[in-house]
């Protein structure tokens, strides 16, 4: 912006240019040079790429209005176990007893952001720049929402936020939901590695992720000592089907690297033969893959260097992990707490800052089956 000032001085007109120019404090940004010069903001913004969160359509979201703020317990009751008996004629009948077993889900999870904009700014801006800040804080908590709840409902924990889970978890969030439930609340049988496939016969341990690679198209037999997409997705099928986990609401959610294996085996996996195809929302790939909802996350977890890493000697320090489960497998209850606006006392600006509070319990560890692999 800039303003002309005309001083007559003997026999010429002198003009002299003064630029109107807001200098920034250290550590404080502004716009070019901190000058609100005749520079041209378009109305068109660049916005970043995100990530498909997926958590929200696998969950069992039903106790999400028993919760205000962190801290609070929702007590779930858990269905009663019948005894049925064989009956003669004159048999005493002895009632049964019934258990009134629960656990809980607990709200212990908290997450906010805050950031200021400057009256300045704010004024010269050709874009409404605060609800462009406001929708990017929301999708960074649907980010880290969804990074923890996968790496939970995976066995894995995060070491830090907004990174994928890379460490295995532990620590139990309150009750297991089953007694013989490992310290994760998930089962053993439940878990796939490479001692699940007996065709592998490397030298790794049997706990050790399991190498993947497609059966191409023409070829009779796969790459030795590893398994196939395919062979995984129907190992992980048999086991819910061996728990008696209902068929309307099973999913599947796989990484990119397992996604492309699957792809590189057989196209038709995923066109219209498998099932209707259903496009990237929220993650969702196709309806229909051999009985699941198949879903594409980048926020599974990812172990080293994730699961692109290939090589027989990396099977256990670089991986990745899939998961399937069922839509009841998993309470997940979140709320955005607070979501407000204040001057700053300190500067001509608004500071905006908001709290997203969540829990997340795994309420069926019959209902999810996770597999880790390499590509081979």
């Amino acid at each position: 912006m800039r303003f002309l000032n005309a001083e007559v001085n003997s026999s010429h007109f002198i003009q002299k240019e003064i630029a109107m120019a807001f200098q920034s404090a250290p550590g404080h940004n502004s716009l070019p040079n901190g000058n609100f010069s005749s520079v041209i903001y378009s109305k068109k913004v660049q916005l970043g790429f995100r990530k498909a969160t997926v958590v929200g359509d696998i969950s069992n979201s039903d106790y999400m209005g028993e919760i205000s703020g962190q801290g609070d317990t929702v007590k779930i009751i858990k269905e009663p176990e019948i005894s049925v008996s064989a009956y003669e004629r004159g048999t005493v009948i002895s009632p049964q007893d019934l258990d009134d077993e629960d656990f809980s889900l607990v709200v212990d999870k908290a997450n906010y952001y805050a950031f200021k904009i400057d009256d300045i700014e704010e004024a010269h801006s050709h874009v409404n720049f605060m609800q462009l800040a406001v929708d990017r804080a929301a999708y960074r908590l649907a980010d880290q929402f969804d990074q923890d709840v996968l790496g939970y409902m995976s066995g894995f924990k995060q070491a830090a936020n907004h990174q994928n889970a890379s460490a295995l978890n532990t620590t139990s969030r309150g009750d297991k939901a089953v007694a013989t439930a490992g310290s994760d609340e998930l089962l053993t049988s439940m878990k796939l590695n490479k001692g699940s496939f007996g065709n592998i016969t490397t030298s790794s341990a049997g706990d050790h992720s399991i190498p993947l690679a497609a059966r191409l198209p023409g070829a009779t037999a796969l790459p030795t000592g590893t398994a196939s997409p395919a062979m995984v997705v129907a190992r992980m099928k048999r086991l819910m089907d061996q728990q008696q986990v209902d068929t309307n609401g099973r999913w599947l959610c796989v990484d990119s690297v397992f996604m492309e294996l699957l792809a590189d085996e057989n196209s038709s996996f995923l066109n219209g033969d498998y099932g209707e195809s259903g496009g990237l929302r929220n993650g969702l790939t196709v309806k229909n893959f051999h009985g699941f909802r198949l879903y594409t996350s980048n926020n599974l977890p990812a172990v080293g260097e994730g699961s692109g890493k290939s090589g027989s000697s990396n099977q256990n320090t670089d991986f990745g992990v899939i998961i399937a489960g069922h839509d009841s497998a998993v309470a997940t209850a979140e709320t955005i707490s607070k979501t407000e606006t204040y001057r700053d006392p300190d500067s001509f600006a608004d500071i905006v800052r908001g709290m997203q509070v969540y829990g997340s319990k795994i309420l069926r560890p019959e209902s999810i089956v996770t597999a880790k692999y390499n590509a081979a």
